[in-house]
């Protein structure tokens, strides 16, 4: 079980935020190509008795040569200064059984989406640049991922990031504004 804290940011150049973030001396942690496949249910959606949602995420990380799949329950806590989450992770040895699992059980909506990952770690923050396919979601975002709401501000003033652009929504949410 991991517990995180963050947030989006909206309406930034990912080439120009990159180069921001190396110049102040980020490490670059990750390279990935992610397969995101959702999953719920068209006749009891998990929205319905829990704000979370499920996913299967493979993971192709190009900096170390690795692969893994992982499935997640994300849960979104209450909090209205910073998005709040309770992620249950359990890696996968075989993803088409497990949604052969899920289909039985009811789970009969799958979404797949593809994105590309760039992620540094800067001033104990977590920073992820994030490129889905244009049909999921059309606009880069940067995420900000910290383990309170201080290194959030601390982050956000370095990099001078206009706070008008910062968002709790998860992707879901973004996209249905779309």
């Amino acid at each position: 079980m991991v517990k995180e804290f963050e947030v989006k940011v909206l309406n930034i150049d990912i080439e120009s935020m990159e180069k921001r973030l190396v110049e102040l001396g980020a490490k670059l942690i990750a390279k990935e190509v992610q397969i995101n496949t959702l999953i719920d249910s068209s006749t009891k959606p998990i929205k319905s008795y829990l704000d979370a949602y499920l996913r299967i995420r493979e993971t192709k990380d190009l900096l170390n040569n690795t692969e893994s799949t992982t499935l997640t329950l994300k849960k979104n806590m209450l909090n209205d200064k910073i998005r709040e989450n309770l992620e249950l992770n359990t890696e996968v040895e075989n993803k088409r059984v497990l949604l052969d699992i899920l289909f039985d059980l009811g789970f009969d909506k799958i979404e797949v989406g593809n994105k590309n990952r760039t992620s540094y770690m800067f001033k104990g923050a977590r920073i992820d640049l994030d490129i889905w396919d244009p049909d999921i979601y059309p606009y880069p975002y940067m995420e900000i991922e910290v383990e309170n709401k201080e290194d959030l501000d601390r982050v956000i003033d370095i990099l001078e990031i206009d706070r008008n652009n910062i968002s709790l929504k998860s992707i879901s949410e973004l996209r249905k504004e779309l």
